[in-house]
């Protein structure tokens, strides 16, 4: 297409361009004014970082709904609190669950557990944790002491209690044997206080992790988030900057005038380039459109062919209103941001946003078409997705408690968090949800990047593996398949995978990851920063090799009883033959179920895997190597 521009249409272009601009100059910025107005709920004043419904000014996850002019309502993942103070002072506020507690509910075991995001929030200082530990048998002449932390409820008899602890009592752990259920709860604890459920009620305080919003303030400005490039906004009244207004934003009329002009200038001569580049630049936007749509007439070709297993499509307007405007960031991963959202029919899920596709949308299609297949407790639930060229997301049930990482490993928890019965169910959960995808799908489905970060955790701890972008499905019937390249997570990926002389790339590499993985939940950190005597760093898969091989002390936190001792040496021995070197000597994934379910006692210790990693600093005395 060939321009003409004569001299006057060039000069009316530049008079409405010029007027265009000195309008906008000289206006007030939208967000200065909108954010500049007072906003309250109830008794309190609104500010930076919280902000009620779609006036935008606040930082993201800070959107507050009031309701009938009360207190706040501020939703968090596991539910919705009422914020009853704001400390703006020191960034803090105190919050309880939206959902009164009574005795009733403290008896009938249905309080759950309350998680805070820790992205974006902590416990303040000062603060308690509770326990509630519900069916506990009492009859046992040496919990007898455990009385004096009894909750009154008027159902319940000597065999089947309800106590209150808090994390700092000497008596949690044994307390915790002889109960089924326990549920934690942070409070606001005042010495001499007594009752469960005014400490409920009263809730706690929490601290916010969100831009300091101070400078902006003292220079005249509004303090807001901008959800374009999603970072912090101090909206001043000619624009918005990054931390603070500049000075002299109202110097006079004169000045904004003339930058207004050199502006138009600028503009013109801009559109004058674009026109002369856009004739030349015509062949290449025609090859990039091409390619764009071979890859996404891939796509919807895919998505046709499997219109009977594809859950429902969803628009990317949909996507926005679901996530209420991508406003609660989960988390990310490999392939993009995971942000909550919520269904119509008020379900809770998790929304990915994929990245921009490095492999033609391989990995889209490849989630869409190894879930789609699967229904299993034991495997994360595909709810919808959304596919417009480039936009693409993926909807799935929200589970609430996480990922598995952020619970075993104590460089990060500083603690072991969970019970080593809580840890070994999981692992048997796992192990069940990987037999399904081997075995209990019409196609096989190998996943390829099984690892702690892709096992996420629901409210009652019931483990579901996520995350199939790497999976590759094969006929029921083929033991191996072919692949070119290795995939998945470094410290995960079986040998046969990143070289082939070790054997076929199969279910069996499944069946490594999970070792490794469940031989870090074990050591609770990675397998290859075990510091031993404080001095030189092992291979853990070696370590505890030798020392259950010598049936030696393992040193391990949180071993209470005999029980104990029996499931982390079974959990041992059962990855310590998955992690074996030659895929043939691994079990299936269903020998793996057996041998978790089974006796101790039938277990023979399996050889010592030679296959090790590397240290990780030069100095490491270890002879660990990576045999290849």
């Amino acid at each position: 297409m060939r321009f003409k521009l004569s001299f006057l249409s060039l000069m009316n272009i530049y008079i409405l361009i010029f007027f265009f601009v000195l309008r906008k100059s000289l206006a007030v910025d939208e967000n200065f004014t909108v954010c500049s107005e007072p906003s309250t709920c109830g008794r309190h004043n609104i500010k930076f970082p919280f902000f009620i419904q779609e006036r935008r000014c606040g930082y993201p996850a800070f959107n507050i709904s009031c309701r009938n002019s009360t207190d706040p309502i501020l939703s968090l993942p596991d539910g919705d609190y009422i914020i009853h103070d704001i400390f703006y002072q020191n960034q803090s506020f105190q919050v309880s669950k939206a959902v009164a507690f009574d005795r009733d509910a403290v008896c009938s075991h249905s309080i759950p557990n309350i998680s805070i995001p820790e992205d974006w929030l902590s416990l303040a200082p000062n603060q308690a944790e509770i326990f509630l530990l519900f069916n506990c048998n009492l009859t046992v002449p040496s919990t007898w002491e455990l009385s004096q932390h009894k909750v009154n409820c008027s159902a319940e008899n000597e065999t089947n209690a309800t106590l209150a602890l808090f994390n700092n009592d000497p008596k949690l752990n044994f307390a915790s044997k002889y109960c089924n259920k326990t549920v934690l709860a942070p409070v606001a604890f005042y010495e001499g206080e007594q009752g469960v459920e005014s400490m409920l009620n009263r809730g706690f305080v929490l601290k916010w992790i969100a831009s300091d919003c101070s400078i902006c303030e003292a220079s005249g400005g509004k303090c807001g988030f901008d959800y374009s490039t999603y970072h912090f906004k101090c909206f001043c009244p000619d624009r918005p900057h990054a931390w603070h207004c500049t000075p002299g934003n109202s110097t006079g009329f004169t000045i904004k005038v003339a930058a207004a002009s050199s502006i138009a200038g600028i503009v013109v001569l801009i559109i004058l380039a674009f026109c002369f580049i856009k004739k030349f630049s015509s062949e290449d936007s025609m090859f990039n459109r091409k390619t764009k749509t071979e890859a996404d007439k891939k796509i919807e070709a895919f998505l046709k062919d499997n219109v009977f297993l594809a859950p429902k499509r969803y628009r990317h307007s949909d996507i926005k209103k679901i996530t209420n405007s991508f406003q609660y960031k989960l988390g990310q991963g490999g392939y993009g941001d995971v942000y909550r959202g919520k269904l119509l029919d008020g379900r809770h899920v998790a929304v990915k946003i994929l990245k921009k596709s490095q492999r033609n949308g391989e990995e889209f299609m490849n989630e869409v078409a190894s879930i789609s297949r699967t229904s299993h407790v034991n495997v994360v639930t595909l709810l919808g997705f959304c596919f417009e060229g480039r936009r693409r997301a993926l909807i799935y049930e929200f589970v609430p408690n996480g990922s598995l990482e952020k619970f075993i490993f104590q460089e990060k928890a500083g603690h072991r968090q969970l019970e080593w019965e809580t840890l070994y169910q999981i692992a048997v959960g796992i192990a069940r949800g990987l037999q399904y995808l081997h075995r209990g799908c019409k196609t096989r489905i190998l996943h390829f990047d099984i690892k702690p970060h892709n096992i996420l955790l629901d409210a009652d701890f019931c483990p579901k593996i996520s995350d199939f972008g790497l999976a590759k499905l094969c006929p029921e019937k083929e033991s191996a398949i072919s692949m070119t390249g290795a995939r998945g997570t470094a410290g995960y990926i079986a040998p046969e995978v990143f070289s082939r002389n070790f054997g076929r790339v199969s279910h069996k590499s499944d069946v490594y990851s999970y070792g490794m993985m469940i031989l870090e939940t074990v050591g609770g950190r990675k397998n290859i920063n075990v510091e031993v005597d404080r001095t030189s760093e092992i291979y853990f898969p070696h370590w505890i090799h030798d020392r259950i091989e010598l049936d030696e002390e393992l040193g391990l936190q949180g071993i209470i009883d005999g029980d104990d001792q029996e499931r982390v040496r079974k959990m041992i021995i059962v990855s310590l033959w998955c992690i074996q070197t030659d895929p043939s000597n691994r079990p299936p994934m269903s020998r793996v179920v057996e041998m978790m379910e089974g006796n101790i006692d039938s277990l023979n210790i399996p050889p010592k895997p030679f296959l090790s990693s590397p240290p990780t600093s030069p100095d490491a005395n270890s002879t660990s190597r990576l045999i290849a």
